[in-house]
């Protein structure tokens, strides 16, 4: 890796040259060299400077600091943000040593007792590295107690936080540098994964460190292969696929609501994939016990919140995918980081879909001003990355100030725009267009507004402001709403439109757009990228399944048949039509695939499956088809606990009129309900409710017509019955034969 070093060396007599440093490396950390420019911060610390460490994930930086503070005299207080975060790294330090006081945390969970023992190890000088939260420095009594023992250093980890422009800022650490001054003149040294040059500013103007010795490491991780998909409604699915084909490796999803984690967590546990949900709704012993699967190799794959990740050394991270698009480039950065720390494989894969970033520009309304400026210019950011056509390596560095060569620098090819290049298209007359609809709409229309009059479609908003009246009402019509909201959003990338933050979303002309209106120029709009089976890895050229197999539906329909007789039962017992129809579109071969087609049931696909699976992977192998197995996805059943209820309370034999009720529901709903159990392959008996509606013999004709017919089909049943019994007495019937023939 290609580093770069930026310092300003204050010459002052090193005590690093009375340590060895080597032996003191080979002692603590079992290394016996130094990684990029961890010798040279150590030494600058060691030489009681001001430091600030820009180092990306997987570079180092703890021991920047970890090693300085073992080997000086007195304590070095570490500020971090997380305490999960400290509580790794203490663990880690004291299994360094002999010593089990040489590592403390002091923050809220400490008892009294707890807190006197930290007290006590540091008046020792056992203590080596004392880590604490921000909010613990401002209590009076932890302030004057450091005042009187002798400090080493201050560390501030995740400096990032102080910066209102870092991606993760923290109020309370901008009052670090006073609280920092009350603690005596002490030397400080600030670290961070993420920093763009405004943040690097920002942290060094707050601390009051303008002279510090600044050590910037490249931000190049040459083992990542960056990849954008477009996000659509088979992403879980894609997801699955994706996972699949890297059995065996960790890997970590990030989704930025608890909700999203746990829905996304339960689709990949159904669909035979080891994981696990980490967020901060989670009480603590889970979150460890989660975390420590992790680890240990347990499970495969965490799903998660940005919670986690932050100070997790697992080098073997193979994958990092981002479900929902971060909200800043450093969050990216720091989060996609934890992949490949060990050098090898590491693919980040996030799926973006503009309605995403629309969703967390909303949830910005609500903040002051100043904060929605910031959170809508880093989002910004975010959408160009997603939609950039130029290497996104190049972009991303280019983003923390560092110019990348994208043809001959390390990892040049490592991105999904080097190897799919994106198609460009000439749209300078269209942007034309779009700024003068913006300029004579009096700039008080949100994007759909503007795409609605360019097409010339009708709202409420259109109609009040008599829009639809002007000349250039309809003016865009040769391009459907897709094309001119795209190029909204890359006009808005290009500088010509800015939203406004007052009035949420409004559009507005900048300056570059006024000009370009008067001189337009070339404007190069990006095609949307459609991904292929091909592209994504699949270079078989047999034909890809997307429709229903007609011919193999013949063939399980005719198999069906003689199953049917061999059980002594109606074919729709076996398997129904829509199932048929599902194993036309998604070929299950084996039992576990058959259970996750609609209306089989475990207990299904082993009474019946065998002989249709054997059928379909001979024709999937005599026809050279590929399965599409992304679209093989077992559902959780979001309606899974009201079918439990129903379960449960038929069970009881509770009246299903109360069943219903208790419910808010119909008894048409109930009954759909039911049906999807019992067709599904769960016994369902309700012998004790028809008992009540039907006698014996009504009961038994009912019963003997669904054996001997060829279908279940309810309005043949009632023509057959000529009015003899209502819709709700056949299907409760039919419920009946259902479970007890084909369950």
């Amino acid at each position: 890796m290609v580093l770069q070093i930026y310092v300003k060396y204050h010459t002052k007599i090193m005590k690093s040259t009375e340590i060895d440093l080597y032996k003191e490396l080979k002692r603590y950390f079992g290394f016996s060299q130094f990684k990029g420019l961890q010798e040279d911060v150590v030494k600058s610390v060691l030489s009681g400077d001001n430091t600030f460490v820009i180092m990306p994930t997987g570079g180092g930086k703890s021991l920047c600091y970890q090693l300085p503070a073992l080997v000086l005299e007195g304590t070095a207080i570490v500020v971090s943000p997380l305490i999960a975060l400290m509580k790794n790294q203490v663990d880690a330090i004291r299994s360094l040593s002999s010593e089990y006081g040489v590592a403390h945390v002091l923050n809220s969970s400490l008892t009294k007792s707890e807190v006197n023992q930290v007290k006590e190890d540091i008046k020792r000088g056992v203590t080596k590295l004392l880590y604490v939260a921000p909010e613990s420095l401002t209590k009076e009594e932890y302030v004057s107690f450091l005042q009187s023992e002798k400090l080493s250093f201050v560390a501030i980890d995740e400096a990032h936080c102080i910066s209102e422009w870092g991606h993760d800022f923290r109020p309370e650490y901008r009052n670090l540098r006073n609280i920092i001054r009350q603690l005596g003149d002490i030397s400080i040294i600030g670290l961070t994964a993420t920093a763009t040059p405004k943040v690097q500013e920002d942290i060094l103007k707050n601390l009051e460190i303008p002279n510090a010795n600044v050590f910037k490491s490249s931000f190049n991780r040459p083992n990542l292969y960056y990849e954008i998909r477009q996000k659509t409604k088979q992403v879980e699915g894609d997801i699955i696929r994706f996972i699949k084909q890297r059995s065996g490796k960790s890997g970590v999803i990030y989704c930025l609501s608890r909700k999203k984690v746990e829905e996304i967590a339960n689709v990949l546990q159904v669909n035979g994939i080891s994981a696990v949900p980490y967020h901060a709704g989670l009480d603590a012993k889970t979150r460890a016990k989660h975390q420590d699967m992790f680890l240990m190799e347990e499970v495969d794959v965490v799903v998660a919140t940005i919670a986690f990740g932050m100070g997790i050394d697992k080098p073997d991270v193979r994958y990092v995918i981002h479900h929902d698009i971060p909200k800043s480039l450093e969050s990216y950065y720091q989060e996609t980081g934890r992949a490949g720390r060990d050098g090898g494989e590491g693919h980040c894969l996030a799926y973006y879909a503009y309605k995403d970033i629309e969703k967390l520009e909303k949830f910005m309304s609500g903040k002051p001003i100043a904060e929605q400026e910031i959170g809508y210019a880093l989002l910004q950011e975010v959408v160009g990355y997603a939609e950039t056509s130029i290497s996104r390596r190049k972009f991303l560095l280019h983003y923390f100030g560092e110019y990348f060569d994208s043809v001959t620098g390390e990892g040049a090819d490592m991105d999904d725009n080097v190897r799919n290049p994106k198609t460009k298209v000439e749209a300078v007359d269209n942007v034309v267009k779009v700024l003068k609809v913006v300029r004579d709409t009096k700039q008080v229309y949100k994007s759909k507004q503007i795409v609605f009059t360019l097409v010339g479609k009708l709202n409420a908003l259109i109609k009040a402001n008599k829009t639809d009246a002007q000349e250039f009402f309809a003016i865009g019509n040769d391009q459907d709403e897709k094309y001119w909201m795209a190029l909204i959003r890359q006009m808005l990338v290009g500088g010509l439109l800015s939203k406004d933050i007052e009035t949420y979303g409004v559009l507005k002309l900048t300056q570059k757009g006024i000009e370009f209106i008067e001189s337009p120029s070339s404007f190069m709009m990006t095609e949307d990228h459609v991904y292929s089976e091909k592209e994504d890895g699949d270079t078989n050229s047999s034909k890809a399944v997307t429709v229903i197999d007609q011919v193999l539906i013949q063939i399980l329909k005719d198999l069906r048949k003689k199953v049917a007789k061999k059980h002594g039962v109606p074919p729709f017992v076996v398997f129904q039509d829509p199932s048929l129809e599902e194993m036309g579109l998604k070929y299950p071969i084996t039992i576990d695939e058959m259970a996750n087609i609609i209306g089989v049931s475990e207990g299904k696909a082993k009474k019946y499956g065998l002989e249709f699976v054997n059928v379909i992977k001979n024709y999937v192998e005599e026809n050279d088809i590929v399965r599409p197995d992304d679209l093989v996805v077992k559902s959780t059943g979001a309606n899974s606990a009201l079918k439990l209820y129903i379960i449960q309370n038929v069970d009881r034999k509770l009246a299903l009129t109360d069943i219903a009720g208790a419910k808010g529901l119909d008894m048409d709903t109930l009954l759909k309900e039911m049906e999807q159990i019992v067709y599904s392959g769960t016994k369902l008996n309700i012998d004790y409710w028809l008992d009540e509606m039907l006698d014996e013999d009504h009961q038994d004709e009912i019963y003997e017509y669904f054996m001997e017919s060829e279908t279940d089909n309810i309005k043949i049943a009632l023509e057959e019955f000529d009015g003899s019994y209502d819709t709700e007495e056949l299907r409760l019937m039919r419920i009946q034969f259902i479970s007890k023939e084909a369950n």
